[in-house]
């Protein structure tokens, strides 16, 4: 990466800092994959209800939702430093409580809902600290480093899914509490890291915009609708790729969840990969138009597609063409408003959850109304890409204009 690893400018030497991000990235997806492995588990172990199962997804998203909203206001005053360490201390002892809190209380649910809530927090810090914490690295091609962090994203739901599956294969599935202790190494061990590389400024004291102001920018609310759009494009399609991928095929759930969210997370974390090597090369907005458009024909393909191969082809090339959505609506976002500060990079981040959340649960709620059709549920996913093409023109066309 050239001399982006070094920043010569400074003195400093970047690169420590980019291993704490990526590991925060793995660590947010140790967070938000683990615990649905141990579903079925928490079922038969502790007789826990589908119906409460459910809650634990929910309850992990809506926690961070609120602390997308609380870094907002509060994180500034904190600092990062302090504020990234905690989240690896939060995220690492949730983890880890996951072993030992649900057989210590009378309610195990309570237990993992506490564990859950716990490395919540955590994640969503990471969600909203590591990516201004690289922006404001003085790396030369900002976008490509943006779009390889988010890849970690990718790698660390892949691993995390893959290791997982070895794990209980090779020791069992009730030795869980043990694997739970060993994803907590990860965060755990990231404390040091993020305890002791260097960590720039993203806006100099008092510069930042505030929360009323970005509200008061109009091109913001644009900002948003991109970055909700990014969020419902990428998660209604990765949320129901596992499911997908049994109903189209008539698999097990090992080889659905293999076929469906590992393959769509692969191919996202390329689409990442080649444009942090290759993006300097490329216009963003001009990218991001193109995977707009491919990702609205996976959702036909996979939606409208006869035969079931076509359709899980459909599901996991989405995973390419959603790729660039996320961190680039970041980039984006950090070029056109370069005074926004963490309040920006915040509300953000709660913009995409929020797609995040709406996204798959219209695709859910058409399926259930056209009779469990999950085929019909996806197709209705069309409209997010394009709101999301049609955005970025609008972003354009106010750039050229301003």
């Amino acid at each position: 990466m050239r001399n982006d690893m070094t920043a010569g400018k400074t003195g400093k030497k970047y690169g420590k800092t980019l291993l704490a991000c990526y590991l925060g990235f793995i660590t947010q997806a140790i967070s938000a994959n683990f615990a649905p492995l141990l579903f079925l588990t928490f079922y038969s172990a502790y007789g826990i209800s589908y119906g409460r199962l459910a809650l634990i997804s929910t309850c992990f998203f809506f926690t961070q939702l609120v602390v997308d909203f609380i870094c907002a206001k509060f994180v500034d005053r904190i600092g990062y430093r302090v504020s990234i360490v905690a989240a690896e201390i939060l995220s690492g002892a949730g983890l880890a409580g996951l072993a030992f809190l649900p057989d210590r209380l009378p309610s195990p649910f309570a237990g993992i809902l506490i564990c859950v809530v716990i490395y919540a927090v955590g994640s969503g810090l990471i969600e909203v600290l590591c990516s201004p914490i690289v922006e404001a690295c003085p790396f030369e091609n900002k976008e490509g480093m943006m779009s390889l962090l988010h890849s970690f994203y990718c790698w660390g739901s892949v691993g995390v899914i893959l290791g997982s599956t070895l794990f209980f294969s090779l020791f069992g599935i009730e030795h869980w509490r043990i694997l739970a202790c060993l994803w907590a190494i990860v965060p755990l061990y990231n404390i040091y890291n993020f305890a002791t590389c260097p960590i720039e400024p993203l806006v100099e004291d008092g510069q930042s915009m505030t929360m009323g102001q970005l509200f008061r920018t109009r091109i913001f609310w644009l900002l948003i609708v991109l970055m909700i759009c990014a969020g419902s494009s990428e998660l209604a399609m990765a949320q129901w790729a596992s499911a997908f991928a049994e109903s189209a095929l008539h698999v097990s759930k090992t080889v659905g969840d293999l076929a469906g969210p590992c393959g769509f997370a692969v191919f996202m974390g390329i689409s990442r990969v080649l444009y942090g090597k290759f993006g300097d090369k490329v216009d963003l907005q001009k990218f991001m138009i193109a995977s707009g458009i491919l990702c609205l024909c996976c959702y036909l393909l996979a939606g409208l597609a006869k035969l079931p191969i076509l359709g899980l082809i459909g599901c996991t090339l989405c995973g390419f063409s959603v790729g660039i959505m996320w961190p680039g609506s970041i980039s984006i976002s950090s070029a056109t408003l370069p005074m926004g500060g963490t309040a920006m990079f915040a509300l953000l981040a709660l913009a995409g959850d929020l797609g995040g959340a709406v996204g798959p649960a219209i695709v859910g709620n058409i399926s259930q109304n056209a009779g469990n059709d999950l085929q019909a549920g996806v197709l209705a996913g069309i409209g997010f890409p394009i709101v999301l093409v049609m955005t970025v023109l609008a972003l354009r066309s106010t750039k050229k204009t301003a």
